[in-house]
């Protein structure tokens, strides 16, 4: 985690460096027909309001059950053992196979299980009336409920669409991966469209009564099935990763007592991890059968704007790295290991700050993307700032979480994990206890603490657990990013504060087109003032980054 260290070999680093550049590429198109189907799901059904909300809690469910029964414990678990398995004769096609299928039927099962219990499962996430105002009443459960129903097949499906891709991954076949969610968002926003041309838009929908089960099924089962689609377009992709599935049930010889050993912590730290989801949902829930204030929905969208720079910079850059970092573990080069933490690390740094600080100059513009109500607009832009700060430790973590996984360590990251859950959900209950109007918030702020504390728990960890690690040289790093980037925001909040993005009666904040023009002059300033710095301060990582580019100007 330190500079100075034995760099990358160049012609490796170019590798490296396309490889990231095609899971960036794949995952911006993704994440911008995500925000693109987000908006249109936000104009179709709302912001606020019954509607959106109900769906939210649902459509939020096998997100929530998939992370319980695989989530983190593919990447974390699998991709080593897979790196493992490529050292015998067959190449680890053998084992692959077995483990797909072994994954398959759990997944099944699991999938039917969480469809069976969606009235629970709606029971055990929103918050019951409390005849004040606060959570949701009978009917209001029955319509997310009739939402579950629909939405939580998807658990077997991110679970096979994780499982295929984390195998691919493995295989160094990354673009598949990070594509396919583009046919899901293609799906989805289809059937938002047929919604809005069929039954009309916001306002329409924000009430329970304005319902219909025609309604339900097109909503939610065109979520469903872009999910669908998004695992299976998977499979065409085998051959190229000289795979060729075939369902293998014989199990024996997996080595699937030490993959449960090391799965066991993984799923513990999981299950934390969804303790706290379920109360920060029930919390949430409590202002969820307001028609006006920010809640589940303003939540998930704030979330998402808060997960763009992740999902394209950290995610592409931790997809290459990790099983290169396995490797290096496997060989017990940890000297390596930590060359490729630092690295990746500092790669990661130098994007993420500047989407940190430059998406809070252009919150108000960005959130009003979603909604035409300027008090929705105003909640969604503080949680969205209240989430912004905690980005940079929220992708540090997700990286030096890579460097324990592929030790095969998840007893580590799991008793940091309860630091974490015990400062969520202290927060949380008293968030609680806040007006209706200010739970969002506060739920935001919650989150980035108790996430900050972990990735601060988590580095110290790392720093004696990878010898000659140092933390002095990374923060330097990151300050040097921050301080070129404080001038880049002053300019980039002048220009929005300019052209009226406070204001409900402001250019920036009349239509989505004034806002989107808002937010890309403002960008490209920032963009502009922050580069430029770091260039003229000659800093490493920017140079590393704008030089291909710079060498090929030189030549023309």
């Amino acid at each position: 985690m330190t500079d100075g260290l034995t760099p990358e070999q160049p012609a490796e680093r170019g590798a490296m460096r396309r490889a990231s550049a095609l899971l960036a590429s794949g995952t911006m198109v993704s994440r911008v027909l995500g925000f693109v189907s987000a908006i249109l799901l936000s104009t179709t059904i709302g912001a606020v309001g019954s509607g959106a909300n109900l769906f939210a809690i649902a459509n939020g469910l096998p997100n929530s059950i998939y992370a319980i029964v695989a989530g983190g414990v593919l990447s974390a678990v699998l991709v080593p053992r897979i790196v493992r398995a490529g050292l015998d004769a067959d190449g680890g096609a053998r084992y692959i196979n077995k483990l797909v299928t072994l994954g398959i039927v759990i997944f099944a099962i699991a999938g039917l299980a969480a469809t069976l219990a969606a009235p629970w499962l709606v029971q055990l996430y929103a918050a019951s009336s409390d005849g004040g105002g606060r959570g949701l009443d009978q009917e209001q459960f029955a319509l997310a409920t009739a939402f579950a129903y629909w939405c939580l097949p998807q658990v077997f499906f991110y679970a096979l669409y994780s499982l295929l891709g984390e195998v691919l991954n493995a295989r160094h076949v990354f673009g598949p991966f990070t594509w396919a969610p583009a046919l899901n968002n293609i799906v989805a926003i289809a059937g938002i469209i047929g919604f809005a041309l069929l039954y009309g838009t916001d306002p329409a929908h924000r009430s329970v009564d304005s319902w219909t089960p025609a309604q339900v099924a097109l909503i939610a089962g065109s979520a469903t099935l872009g999910i669908a689609v998004q695992a299976l377009v998977l499979f065409l992709f085998w051959k190229k990763a000289g795979l060729r599935f075939r369902p293998d049930f014989r199990w024996r010889g997996m080595g699937l007592r030490q993959t449960g050993k090391t799965a066991s912590w993984m799923f513990g730290m999981i299950l934390i991890t969804q303790i706290a989801g379920i109360i920060q949902t029930r919390v949430a829930s409590i202002a969820a059968g307001s028609d006006d204030d920010a809640s589940v929905a303003v939540l998930r969208y704030a979330w998402l704007i808060f997960m763009l720079p992740h999902g394209i910079v950290t995610f592409s850059i931790a997809t290459v790295y990790f099983p290169r970092m396995s490797r290096h573990a496997r060989d017990g080069d940890l000297n390596a290991l930590r060359v490729d933490l630092g690295a990746s690390l500092r790669s990661n740094g130098l994007l993420v700050v500047f989407c940190a600080i430059g998406l809070m100059a252009i919150s108000f513009p960005f959130a009003r993307l979603f909604t035409d109500d300027f008090s929705v607009v105003t909640s969604m832009a503080l949680v969205l700032v209240a989430y912004l700060f905690g980005l940079v430790p929220f992708s540090m973590l997700f990286l030096m979480q890579r460097a324990f996984y592929a030790l095969e360590d998840t007893r580590t990251p799991f008793l940091y994990q309860l630091v974490q859950g015990a400062i969520a959900v202290a927060g949380l209950l008293a968030v609680a206890q806040l007006p209706v109007d200010r739970i969002a918030i506060g739920i935001a702020v919650v989150v980035t603490v108790a996430g900050t504390v972990q990735a601060l728990i988590s580095a110290l960890v790392l720093r004696k657990r990878l010898p000659g690690a140092k933390l002095l040289p990374m923060v330097t790093a990151h300050l040097g990013f921050t301080a070129a980037m404080i001038p880049a925001a002053v300019v980039g909040a002048g220009i929005v504060t300019s052209m009226g993005g406070l204001s409900p009666d402001g250019f920036a904040t009349s239509g989505p087109i004034p806002a989107v023009l808002t937010i890309v002059l403002a960008g490209s300033a920032m963009a502009a003032v922050y580069g430029g710095l770091l260039l003229l301060f000659r800093n490493p990582q920017m140079l590393d980054f704008a030089g291909p580019v710079l060498r090929r100007i030189r030549r023309s």
